[in-house]
């Protein structure tokens, strides 16, 4: 069952119907389990290293210099392409680099016109390979809009909506009894993800969150989608995110905070040697100044 053909507003944004209760119950979830990381607030500060990280890297005069290591340290923070990105690198050698470089470049600079922002993202797509095996693209795109560009750029990775697949964290707090019968006629366009920002930013705001909204938004989004995670059981989701050791595990799994250490700079992701990555955490930090 599809939904209704008037899920668009006059100005031809897509009505988003979400439930009041559910957002409410992930906050308090949120609130509650990262209690066992000192606050959320170290959250938040997790979420803010990483934006300034990649605002750091990302500058448009840096990004012809950007090596091999700095990137895939980069993608520590992305936990659908960390584990995928390295291995299509080393296919694609020498030239994988000088691609990825020149997609980055091309999506920033097409993405800076809101209105032509799902054109960037298709052409960013367009310059890997395609297929279900390469559908993590789309995420390694929306990380590095999101992060480079944080206010102009929501976050549009596929957790959050993928309209083919039917899944993310729209449709778990749709408002609907009958959800599981339903698909969701709402496109995985720039102006959804939009939507979704404005709308929870609202209810964050309603809650009492007055600052740092961006990361609050994001946060709540991770802390939806990894509810979900934790009730899949044994699916395939399991096998992609392991188990959990503490409550907090895949809410921070879903933001990429589980994939360095911002102390230190270490990250997940490994250099040709297998050594781990370090990422420059002073210039991160100096960024936000």
């Amino acid at each position: 069952m599809g939904l209704p053909s008037n899920a668009i507003d006059k100005h031809g944004r897509p009505v988003l119907h979400l439930s009041g209760p559910k957002l409410t119950m992930a906050l308090e979830t949120l609130v509650g389990t990262a209690e066992n990381l000192g606050g959320i607030e170290a959250l938040v500060r997790g979420l803010t290293f990483k934006t300034g990280v990649f605002q750091e890297v990302f500058q448009p005069s840096k990004i012809d210099g950007l090596d091999r290591d700095t990137f895939l340290g980069l993608t520590a923070f992305m936990a659908p392409v960390r584990r995928r990105i390295g291995p299509w690198l080393e296919s694609a050698a020498p030239d994988g680099m000088e691609t990825v470089k020149h997609a980055i470049r091309t999506l920033l600079e097409e993405a800076t016109r809101t209105a032509e922002a799902d054109d960037a993202l298709r052409l960013f797509q367009a310059q890997f390979p395609g297929g279900k095996a390469f559908r993590w693209v789309r995420d390694l795109a929306a990380e590095i809009l999101h992060n480079a560009m944080p206010e102009q750029s929501p976050l549009m990775t596929r957790w959050v909506w993928d309209s083919k697949a039917n899944t993310g964290v729209i449709r778990e707090i749709w408002h609907a009894d009958d959800i599981d019968r339903i698909t969701l006629d709402v496109p995985d366009t720039y102006q959804t993800f939009l939507v979704l920002r404005e709308e929870l930013s609202q209810f964050l705001t309603d809650n009492g969150v007055f600052r740092d909204m961006g990361q609050y938004v994001d946060l709540i989004c991770a802390q939806i989608y990894a509810n979900y995670v934790s009730e899949q059981g044994g699916t395939y989701l399991r096998t992609e995110f392991s188990a959990a050791e503490e409550p907090t595990q895949y809410t921070r799994r879903m933001l990429g905070l589980d994939g360095i250490d911002p102390e230190t700079g270490r990250t997940r992701a490994k250099g040709t040697k297998g050594r781990p990555i370090v990422l420059d955490v002073d210039a991160a930090n100096n960024s936000n100044d």
